[in-house]
């Protein structure tokens, strides 16, 4: 049996719906869900006793959740030593591409990727890119102009959609995949102003002083600025643009267009 991880998540959302249409048993584990039973457990990460695994084959581990690294370091650990106590046999998690060692989110990442190496347990990491949703939310524009300071390096985003089929994949057949590390950026690569052209806007993007003190003035939780910070940073210095991918590799189909994806949020 497959127990995704991170139910209640956009992500985990889609890699359930295309497990079941291709005819995987799974259970889908959230920390909201009220009971156990044989679709949907409660599995919070935070309290160790909610974490059983036993009839387990294939843990699918979302990454859990934006908050400060030590925290999610120990939610990780929590999930890795229960699949290691239930002697899961394969751990597939969805880690950060590669190009993303400058974000304020990478650490943690960098670290269950290292701790399921140590393991014992078979794994197969997903260095997912960022999402196209994400970056058209975050260049959304306010009467008319875009002012995100993405800067002008290109971004290889991804589609969700995308990542969530290239997931099944490994699902399907997750010993065919053991100790591998795949690229999922995404197969093409855009700017802001590319975006803003697409949607017709215009881009006239602040100073990274600028969006910080903006930033100061909404309702963020102490470690979400700097997170924030960091995506617009690494993609003005060219850092968000990925030379290769393996998505095409994995998907059933071909990629949707991230642009697209991009535009659709950001004019949502």
């Amino acid at each position: 049996m497959i127990l995704i991880t991170g139910g209640s998540g956009q992500l985990a959302t889609l890699v359930a719906t295309e497990a079941r249409a291709r005819g995987l048993e799974i259970a889908v584990g959230s920390h909201r869900a009220a009971s156990l039973d044989g679709k949907r457990r409660h599995t919070d990460f935070d309290s160790p006793e909610t974490l059983d695994f036993s009839d387990v084959e294939t843990l699918f581990l979302i990454s859990a959740g934006y908050a400060e690294d030590d925290v999610v370091i120990r939610r990780h650990e929590n999930a890795i030593a229960a699949a290691e106590r239930a002697k899961v046999k394969h751990v597939v998690y969805t880690s950060l591409t590669g190009t993303g060692d400058h974000l304020g989110f990478a650490l943690a990442h960098r670290w269950t990727e290292q701790r399921l190496k140590r393991s014992g347990i078979g794994f197969t990491i997903l260095r997912n890119g960022l999402y196209a949703e994400l970056i058209g939310a975050l260049a959304k524009p306010e009467n008319g102009v875009i002012s995100a300071p993405f800067g002008h390096g290109a971004i290889s985003s991804v589609a969700r959609r995308d990542l969530a089929d290239a997931a099944v994949t490994i699902l399907s057949e997750p010993a065919r995949h053991s100790g591998r590390t795949y690229e999922l950026s995404g197969t093409e690569s855009w700017t802001i102003n590319d975006l803003a052209r697409r949607i017709g806007a215009e881009y006239q993007p602040l100073t990274l002083s600028e969006k910080r003190l903006q930033l100061r003035q909404l309702p963020l939780l102490p470690f979400q600025p700097p997170m924030l910070m960091s995506i617009f940073s690494a993609s003005a210095a060219g850092f968000l643009q990925s030379a290769t991918t393996d998505l095409t590799a994995l998907i059933s189909s071909a990629p949707l267009t991230s642009l697209d994806v991009a535009a659709k949020a950001a004019v949502a």
